[in-house]
């Protein structure tokens, strides 16, 4: 099966962000664009019907207009159009399951409308297989590279930006934010962030020799956790970082400024279902940047 790189439309401008943004992608790492829209009324494809008479004239025309613009910004790049009769949640959750990765439209940040895409995205992204990657209308198709300022007061400088943990192994989530970076030739920000414990708190503040012993040691674990893709990604720049904040904060915070931030999410809640982490969740919502959400175990 050809190698694909699936985006979502629905017509909104949300979704046709996430279609540029998805176009430099695809090009990038020379896969075929699909264009999918989903609509459970979509009837079988009549013959000979003047357009006007076509049920299926408004959904076409959709797909058609986004082929033809993307295509004149990428013309060496294959896109092809997907309409399917099905509702958005089970077309895209089938679709993202024979693709590299699907990219999905975000409404923004509102307090009312965090909701990347709303309910049927949240849900997508918390049962895909695949990465998802989420998209606002504001962002260009080359994302923020702009350096803006960070949440500590320095200055971001672009790049990828992936959140790490480090209780567990993250091949996936690493090799996708590696592989991005090395494709959009972008540096590479790992950050982790670890929350100040208890008991390094005392009556007079907090203990600093308690706090430089845990940065010192996950600096050392972010270290080895990062070596040997270093190796296998000679040509990506990478720089790591240690917060001493809560993780879904540190990540938050280290994005300003980005092109591109990666979180990972467990792909398996057999006692609690499908769900989406603290960190996962807080970048969804709150990140003004893509955000990519790497499914692993």
């Amino acid at each position: 099966m050809e190698r694909a790189l699936t985006v979502g439309l629905d017509g909104s401008p949300e979704s046709l962000a996430a279609a540029h943004w998805a176009a430099d992608e695809a090009e990038r790492r020379n896969l075929t664009l699909r264009l999918l829209h989903a609509w459970p009324l979509l009837v079988p494809e009549p013959t000979h019907v003047p357009s006007e008479m076509d049920q299926n004239y408004w959904a076409k025309r959709l797909v058609h207009n986004a082929q033809t613009e993307l295509q004149a910004h990428h013309p060496g790049l294959t896109v092809v159009g997907n309409l399917v009769a099905d509702d958005a949640e089970d077309a895209l959750l089938k679709a993202v399951s024979d693709s590299e990765m699907l990219v999905l439209g975000s409404r923004g940040l509102t307090p009312v409308e965090s909701y990347f895409m709303g309910d049927i995205s949240m849900i997508v992204v918390a049962r895909a297989e695949r990465p998802v990657v989420l998209v606002r209308a504001d962002m260009s198709a080359e994302g923020s590279s702009t350096p803006q300022p960070g949440a500590a007061g320095g200055v971001a400088a672009g790049g990828v930006v992936v959140g790490l943990k480090l209780r567990a192994a993250c091949d996936e989530l690493l090799e996708f934010a590696f592989t991005t970076a090395a494709a959009r030739g972008l540096p590479l920000r790992a950050v982790h962030g670890h929350s100040t414990p208890l008991h390094a708190y005392t009556p007079w503040g907090v203990d600093h020799t308690v706090t430089q012993e845990i940065v010192h040691d996950a600096r050392n674990q972010l270290s080895q956790a990062l070596r040997p893709w270093r190796e296998k990604f000679p040509g990506v720049d990478v720089a790591d970082t240690t917060r001493l904040e809560s993780p879904a904060r540190a990540v938050v915070g280290a994005a300003e400024g980005a092109d591109l931030l990666v979180v990972g999410r467990r792909k398996h809640h057999p006692n609690l279902g499908q769900r989406l982490g603290p960190v996962a969740q807080a970048a969804v919502h709150h990140a003004r940047c893509p955000v990519a959400v790497v499914p692993h175990d």
